[in-house]
């Protein structure tokens, strides 16, 4: 190894980057051209190193340590100075007032400090920091045990602890720019980055958790309160109506101790509109920024969420007629509940039996409509709750109908173009952004009710009347369940439609390594891993239960949740009272979406809230399992023809190559029948039965892409379904996935085999508004923002169910069309009256059978276990045909037992349940006394104890 090195042949000086047992290495990058090897050289010695002294260190995953060239190499010039530094990003992470993760290479010889600069200045010029700033020192150190279990992403990256010379500075560092800073020994910047503060703002404003926050005009002198601990400043811009310039500021007090500022006001400021004037600095803006900033815990709002307004929500004035002493309907466990998913606008806004005025609105929740009258008899069927989508404040819908742009062909236009023209979707298309319809998955304030349902959105007329929609709900016989979206905001940084951001900067939402918003749920993802965002959520779940009697909740994207979060939402339900609050939190029902993905996914950042982590906690997540064993498929599948149990793939194949070869669409159906059935025992992870193999599994040994099929500890903590407002519904599945020719009659029983599937199974069964009627979007599978015309709701028959109403929107089903036209252009297809009242009959029956026994709502594992069987399971059972036996022996005082066959063939099937032997059985007297002609055709043999049921039929018997 030849050649030597001497530090004057550079132009500055190498940064020392470690040591081993010869000397110290330095770290320069890779000369173009040059030979990947390693040299070595020893602090002062000039002297050549024999080539058996060389370590070659080119797998420590860092660039390539050299300090020395070989003979015939061209050392390469060191990095420019400040070459790392970029303060657009925030690498490194404060996580409590004492510790700084960054992901780096510390070592004895470099310096590490954080800059901070109260007028946000700090910026990189020439190499170095430029800006005013001063500087907290920090020391090399490691992360706990307990802080790596707190910040598992950052368990690998380097820590330093703050120099306790330096601790009295935090608090102020935390009010303007912070940067992470590395130097080498001279003195040289080698690397900068912005910060992440959320960890050191919760360690250091502990207290705040237990501070007043919001709006308060309960007493006589009205309190407002904002958490901006960074701010250097905020004050109250108290405006005298919705509109205009007229305003008054007002300064605003601190409490240093957990960040809040907050000010006393005059009487007079009730009903008066405000915003906050927050000075502090932005990330996203680069700089110290004054933003004007709507109030996070709103509870009321100008129209299209301008302003803030300052109201008392216990306002005598707010309340509806009778809605002190409003009379709920009973409550029901969560594993007896029903619920109808169902959208505001879609509810009304084609009933032509609504005044006009009223479509779309909470005041069409009243009254004697078309659609309230259909809620009723649904009621009286069975169901138990409504679950209506975001009703929050919404950021996309213009609250105001003159600023809203509707298409511009009405529906009769509309209704005389082809079934399978693209034009509908074209005319959609083109004020979509503008119209009034979204499903309002997009949250700017979450405490206020969404202002374009109301009659008038300036205010606290929408107060009133989301209360007098709860109560029309309620007095139809029906509960109420908000979809609620702590997720994701619409927006963050200064966009003017975010709000949390604009506050507290880079504090409510989770941020990437580098310091970008997390995007995973499709917008800015928040962080209720965060102890003022899950306050947040807590505080405005509270709020919507005691203030507007909700009765339920689900969570969007749970799974994006830390399970403490949605447990401390259930604390807090569970202590309230009637006496205390009015509500008996304890009656509210929680369930959501657990999956798990995103980079929160397999626990990345804490333990989540997903399907299998919540098992035993009572919180319900929907089953996927059961969904695709009924649908065929998945809701991503390229080839929607994909055939399930209740899609035709028992015996009515439709010819797709993605179905696989006969073989293959058998052992797919097999596997289906073990989730089906898995499904119809509420998807528990320890419950046993026997599998198509002939083997005895438990739930969780039962195969799901990969993944335990079983997961829940109780049937309450599964909701089971087969459509939902996301992917095509059901009616629109099916279209896709039976065979073209079948008949419409044939279609209605298969519709009602698969909502029968959720419908009778244990636990919470959920239905998309409409299935029960065939409810069609044309084949759309992302109406969310497709306008009134593809998701019309229609309860007059005569009216069709929506499906031909156009190819679905280009923008999320192009790929689909040419699947999409032969269906949309048949007119076979298209159900008239008969078959819409058919599938409307039939779902009344399975609501009516659910509810006539308890065994359709088991409480507990146990109960399932010593109840719930398949007596005709196993390696003979018959393909598309699943029976379940329920024992209902000291449960329920009308009958032995009740076993109900699920036939998705299209053949009569035998079925021989040896208990049934000899007894006296006969079909459910909701079947027996009902209007289909086939499921009266089924029969039982007491001698064999064999039930025999018509093709594509679900019949239910009774033991006497």
């Amino acid at each position: 190894m030849g050649g030597t090195w001497r530090p004057t042949e550079w132009a500055a000086p190498l940064a020392p980057a470690g040591r081993d047992g010869f000397g110290v290495f330095f770290r320069v990058p890779l000369a173009e051209g040059a030979k990947n090897v390693s040299y070595i050289i020893h602090r002062g010695d000039e002297k050549d190193l024999p080539s058996d002294q060389a370590l070659d260190l080119t797998a420590s995953g860092h660039e390539v340590w050299r300090v020395a060239a070989a003979e015939g190499h061209v050392l390469p010039q060191p990095a420019a100075r400040g070459a790392d530094a970029d303060l657009a990003k925030a690498a490194a992470h404060w996580i409590d007032r004492s510790t700084v993760a960054w992901k780096v290479q510390p070592s004895a010889s470099l310096r590490h400090s954080l800059a901070f600069s109260v007028s946000g200045d700090i910026a990189v010029a020439k190499g170095d920091l430029t800006g005013s700033h001063r500087v907290i020192r920090l020391n090399p150190g490691t992360l706990t045990d307990a802080q790596k279990a707190k910040w598992p992403h950052l368990a690998g990256h380097a820590a330093f602890t703050v120099d306790p010379r330096d601790a009295d500075l935090v608090a102020e560092a935390l009010r303007g720019q912070v940067v992470a800073v590395e130097r080498d020994a001279s003195g040289a910047l080698l690397a900068a980055t912005g910060v992440q503060i959320p960890g050191v703002l919760d360690d250091v404003y502990a207290k705040a958790a237990a501070a007043g926050l919001g709006p308060d005009a309960s007493g006589a002198l009205p309190r407002l309160s904002v958490w901006a601990p960074t701010a250097r400043k905020v004050e109250l811009a108290l405006y005298r109506g919705s509109t205009g310039e007229s305003r008054t500021v007002h300064a605003m007090r601190r409490d240093d101790a957990t960040g809040v500022w907050s000010v006393r006001g005059l009487p007079s400021w009730k009903g008066r509109y405000y915003t906050f004037l927050v000075t502090v600095f932005s990330p996203a803006a680069g700089k110290v920024v004054t933003n004007e900033v709507t109030d996070p815990y709103s509870v009321s709002l100008a129209a299209d969420s301008v302003r803030s307004q300052l109201v008392d929500l216990s306002d005598r004035s707010l309340r509806p007629d009778g809605w002190t002493a409003l009379a709920k309907p009973p409550a029901v466990p969560q594993e007896r509940a029903s619920v109808y998913e169902l959208h505001v606008r879609d509810f009304s806004a084609s009933d032509a039996t609504v005044p006009a005025g009223r479509r779309g609105t909470y005041a069409a929740f009243g009254g004697d409509s078309a659609g309230m009258r259909e809620l009723r008899s649904l009621a009286a069927d069975g169901l138990t709750h409504v679950h209506l989508l975001p009703v929050f404040d919404i950021a996309t819908i213009p609250e105001k109908k003159g600023d809203r742009a509707e298409p511009d062909c009405d529906p009769a236009e509309l209704a005389a173009l082809p079934a399978d023209s693209e034009r509908q979707q074209e005319c959609v298309a083109k004020t979509a952004a503008k119209d009034g319809f979204n499903w309002g998955y997009d949250p700017r304030h979450y405490t206020v009710p969404e202002g374009s349902y109301a009659s008038e959105p300036d205010g606290s007329a929408r107060i009133r009347e989301f209360r007098g929609m709860v109560a029309g709900l309620n007095g139809a016989g029906l509960r109420v369940v908000m979809d609620v979206v702590y997720n994701h905001t619409h927006a963050a940084g200064q966009d003017p439609t975010s709000v949390l951001d604009r506050i507290v900067p880079g504090y409510y939402h989770r941020l990437l390594d580098d310091g970008a918003v997390a995007t995973s749920t499709c917008c800015a993802n928040t962080a209720p891993e965060h102890t003022m965002m899950g306050r947040l959520v807590v505080d405005s779940i509270v709020t919507w239960a005691k203030q507007y009697k909700v009765d339920g909740f689900r969570f969007d994207l749970m799974g994006h949740h830390p399970k403490t979060n949605i447990l401390a939402v259930r604390a807090a339900l569970d202590a309230l009272t009637v006496e205390k609050d009015g509500v008996d939190g304890k009656s509210v029902i929680l369930y959501g979406e657990g999956w798990n993905f995103g980079e929160v996914a397999d626990g990345a950042r804490f333990e989540q809230a997903t399907q299998a982590n919540l098992a035993g906690t009572g919180i319900g997540t929907f089953s996927d399992r059961l969904r695709d064993a009924v649908r065929g498929g998945g809701p991503f599948d390229a080839d929607p023809r994909v055939q399930g149990f209740g899609s035709g793939l028992a015996g009515a194949p439709n010819g797709s190559p993605a179905n696989g070869s006969a073989e293959q669409q058998r052992a797919r159906l097999l596997a289906y029948q073990d989730l089906v059935k898995l499904g119809l025992a509420g998807n528990l992870r320890d419950y046993r039965f026997t599998a198509t193999s002939g083997r005895e599994v438990k739930g969780s040994e039962v195969d799901y892409n990969g993944s335990p099929a079983g997961y829940a500890a109780a049937p309450g903590e599964t909701v089971t379904y087969v459509d939902a407002h996301d992917n095509e519904t059901l009616f629109d599945a099916l279209a896709y996935k039976l065979p073209q020719a079948t008949t419409m009659a044939d279609r209605v029983r298969m519709q009602s085999l698969s909502l029968a599937a959720s419908v009778l199974a244990q636990g919470t069964a959920f239905v998309h508004a409409g299935s029960e009627r065939l409810r069609s979007k044309s084949l759309d599978r992302n109406s969310y923002d497709s306008g009134d015309w593809f998701n019309r709701l229609l309860w007059d028959c005569a009216q069709g169910n929506g499906f031909g109403a156009g190819l679905p929107p280009k923008a999320d089903n192009e790929d689909k069309w040419p699947y999409a036209r032969p269906l949309l252009a048949d007119p076979a297809l298209r159900p008239d009256c008969t078959a819409i009242g058919a599938a409307r009959a039939r779902y009344g029956e399975l609501l009516k059978i659910r509810s006539s026994s308890p065994v359709f709502g088991l409480g507990s594992l146990a109960e399932v276990q010593k109840r719930l069987s398949f007596p005709t399971g196993g390696a003979a059972e018959t393909p598309g045909v699943v029976t379940v036996h329920l024992d209902a022996s000291g449960l329920d005082p009308k009958w032995k037992s009740i076993t109900v066959v699920f036939n998705a063939t299209p053949q009569e099937q035998p079925q021989t349940v040896a208990a049934l032997s000899g007894g006296q059985v006969t079909l459910h007297p909701v079947q027996s006394s009902g209007d289909d002609a086939v499921v009266k055709r089924s029969g039982f043999d007491p001698a064999t104890g064999t039930l025999t049921v018509p093709a594509r039929t679900v019949a239910v018997f009774v033991q006497s």
